[in-house]
């Protein structure tokens, strides 16, 4: 408190003047040239000689000001023909980017939206980054072509630096690396982030401390110190650039080892962390469970939660109204506050509508209220709108969906398993969940978890603070939803997409 009162203002302003000074500097760069210019990178003239230094000085002193006085670098940088891409890890927070002037600036990825914020559009321009916009799927497959496209000029443009995890992250393990920067087959530089410091104040994930906390925290240090380090140079072999996603593996397995902490093949969906099982998407943390916590917040017990079940039930299969909005929800859950059914609402749907279907079956999954085979009865009775007895892709992908708690958009492999008798029944989803190598485990790590509880630890959260979130679950399924990381170690993924 005493040191963030007369340090985080001064640091603030001081980082202020930076960027207000970058701001115009950096839109001079691209000024006047053409878009068959602007397509090239602009490595001679003086809008190299001139303006990349100011810019790389009031990048550093930015840093500087916010307490970051020395970078310790370990390792040597590779030239862009050696390492084309610079693949960045862990990646823990926003103030990750004080590795840009450690590597001279190289070129970025980012979000289209970003342009549009004042600076770092600019900044962004400066950068000739490359920019995406990942709802559009042509603005992606563009995207992937620019990136090979620069990766395989043979040094015509700057180094790449990426964050494979794509998101940010506890740093206590290595999330499942995105095949981007993997994607042209080109060598790949690794470089690790360290904070050693007594007390971690830079970590910014999903959940836990905001990126406001993150920065007053950073700026009440007296100094934060950090190091950059260089691994040598992953030339990958020809089964590597053939399979992008082999690649990525291969080099998130030799960048955990080198920091001595689990590469995990854990994901983010969303906003949800998740991991893989045969194509579906496992949340690590299901909506379902902070429903639960809502709900007891908000003095609910057991019996009114069961109560508000068998009511989202009963409108399911009575009068087929499966979509609710937040006014809906109030009376449903039996609540009094509406900002807490709205909380509940953003937690299924981006929008401010749920399908309560997902929400019933996320739950009772949750809740134990029924055994696998009645609550799989349940959710085919739900799916199977044409009373048909059977199901068809886009079905079982919903189904798969709502008994996970989160939107299963793979789910090919297993409608081809199901469909091996013919079009999928209700015996055959059963059969296959509960008897074949990949998806049995869904029942044994997911749906039921005897015996767990006596092994899982703390759940960790955020800035390697643990604690248990399990309060008030019922025994038998308190740590099935945590089950995978209870085995590789400890991990909570991201807060930000890049």
């Amino acid at each position: 408190m005493v040191f963030g009162s007369i340090l985080f203002p001064i640091r603030v302003f001081l980082v202020a003047i930076c960027f207000l000074i970058m701001w115009p500097i950096a839109r001079l760069r691209l000024a006047g040239l053409s878009e068959a210019e602007r397509a090239r990178p602009v490595m001679t003239g003086w809008r190299r000689w001139l303006l990349h230094p100011i810019i790389w000085f009031l990048s550093r002193a930015a840093f500087f000001f916010l307490g970051f006085f020395r970078v310790r670098v370990k390792g040597r940088r590779a030239c862009r023909k050696e390492a084309p891409v610079l693949a960045v890890a862990p990646h823990s927070s926003f103030l990750d980017m004080l590795v840009l002037p450690e590597t001279q600036l190289a070129t970025v990825v980012s979000r289209s939206e970003n342009q549009s914020i004042p600076v770092i559009g600019a900044l962004l321009e400066f950068n000739q980054a490359v920019l995406v916009n990942r709802k559009n799927p042509e603005s992606r497959k563009q995207a992937v072509m620019q990136i090979i496209q620069r990766l395989t000029s043979n040094g015509y443009w700057p180094q790449m630096l990426m964050f494979p995890e794509g998101t940010t992250t506890n740093g206590t393990s290595l999330i499942k690396f995105k095949p981007g920067a993997f994607l042209a087959g080109v060598p790949v530089q690794p470089v690790l982030l360290h904070y050693p410091n007594k007390v971690d104040t830079v970590r910014w994930t999903h959940k836990g401390t905001s990126w406001m906390e993150a920065l007053w925290h950073t700026c009440s240090q007296i100094y934060t110190n950090v190091t950059v380090e260089y691994l040598p140079v992953y030339i990958p072999s020809q089964e590597e650039k053939n399979d992008p996603n082999l690649y990525a593996d291969n080099v998130q397995k030799v960048m955990a080892k080198a920091l001595g902490i689990p590469a995990t093949d854990h994901v983010m969906e969303g906003r949800v962390p998740t991991r893989k099982l045969g194509g579906l998407s496992l949340p690590l943390e299901p909506p379902a469970r902070e429903t639960h916590s809502l709900l007891q917040k908000n003095g609910l017990r057991k019996p009114e939660v069961e109560a508000a079940l068998s009511r989202m039930i009963d409108r399911c299969q009575s009068e087929q109204r499966w979509s609710a909005d937040v006014d809906d929800l109030v009376p449903l859950l039996g609540l009094t506050d509406r900002q807490t059914a709205a909380k509940i609402c953003g937690l299924y749907s981006k929008d401010d509508k749920v399908d309560l279907r997902q929400m019933y079956l996320s739950m009772a999954a949750v809740y134990g209220r029924l055994d696998f085979k009645s609550l799989l009865h349940r959710a085919f009775t739900l799916y199977d709108r044409e009373g048909s007895g059977s199901l068809t892709a886009v079905a079982v992908s919903d189904l798969m969906g709502a008994l996970l708690g989160s939107p299963q958009h793979h789910t090919e492999e297993l409608y081809r398993e199901l469909s091996k008798g013919g079009t999928p029944t209700e015996q055959d989803l059963f059969r296959v969940l509960t008897t074949h190598p990949t998806y049995k485990k869904l029942i044994s790590e997911y749906f039921t978890s005897e015996g767990a509880e006596s092994t899982l630890p703390s759940i960790p959260v955020t800035n390697r603070k643990t604690g248990n979130n399990n309060e008030g679950l019922p025994s038998n399924n308190r740590s099935a939803f945590l089950h995978e990381t209870a085995d590789n170690g400890v991990t909570v993924a991201n807060k930000k997409d890049d």
